[in-house]
């Protein structure tokens, strides 16, 4: 159990934004996509992360085509945190992705950093995919992101964010990196994803570079 477990504030609960958010994914601001805002900062006897970071969403529509300009349109910035406690705070009044409908997506990166592959963080880089069958977004989901705000990963700065993509057949879970050329740092990320989610050896996973496709 790391300090997310055991700081996890006991008033949090479960409480979901279910009535006016469940389309939406939670409170989301149309007009926040800057990515200048002003700096978060943990409160007085917080326990600071060592990045801050911030919760995108997005919702697609599948008939739709594709492009750079309509995907950065579609995304929302949501909030950032910058602590342990203002985590499980923000965190704790999100629905679950295993709640979200349609094609619907959460991202949690880096401050700083937009969960596109033209930001200039992501470009050179690329993600490792998973794709899960439905029932298993929420848990994992949930397993991955404390890993990566706990520094599990244990690749400096390498990692940019993660993923999670609700679709109708499956979901698919996927974790960005800035260097998809070092194959040390993305071996040892593979690695870890498979203890953290504990995922059975015959898991397939795949590792892709974000110059190769779009989101």
């Amino acid at each position: 159990m790391n300090q997310f477990e055991h700081l996890k504030e006991e008033d949090c609960g479960e409480q979901e934004m279910k009535d006016s958010n469940e389309s939406d994914g939670g409170s989301v601001n149309n007009n926040n996509n800057n990515i200048r805002r002003k700096m978060v900062s943990p409160g007085a006897g917080e326990h600071p992360l060592q990045y801050n970071y911030t919760f995108w969403y997005s919702r697609r529509t599948p008939s739709r085509p594709a492009n750079t300009q309509s995907y950065e349109q579609n995304i929302r910035q949501m909030g950032t945190v910058a602590s342990v406690e203002q985590f499980w705070k923000f965190y704790s009044h999100l629905v679950r992705p295993g709640d979200l409908t349609g094609h619907s997506d959460f991202h949690l990166f880096k401050e700083g950093i937009k969960p596109m592959w033209e930001d200039e963080a992501n470009k050179n880089g690329g993600k490792w995919i998973i794709r899960l069958r439905k029932g298993l977004a929420s848990r994992f989901w949930e397993n991955i992101i404390l890993a990566m705000l706990g520094e599990q990963f244990m690749v400096g700065e390498e990692i940019c964010g993660v993923v999670v993509s609700i679709r109708f057949q499956e979901d698919i879970l996927s974790i960005w990196n800035k260097t998809a050329n070092d194959q040390v740092t993305t071996s040892r990320i593979r690695d870890t994803l498979r203890r953290v989610l504990n995922l059975p050896p015959n898991t397939i996973m795949h590792h892709k570079k974000n110059n190769h496709t779009h989101n």
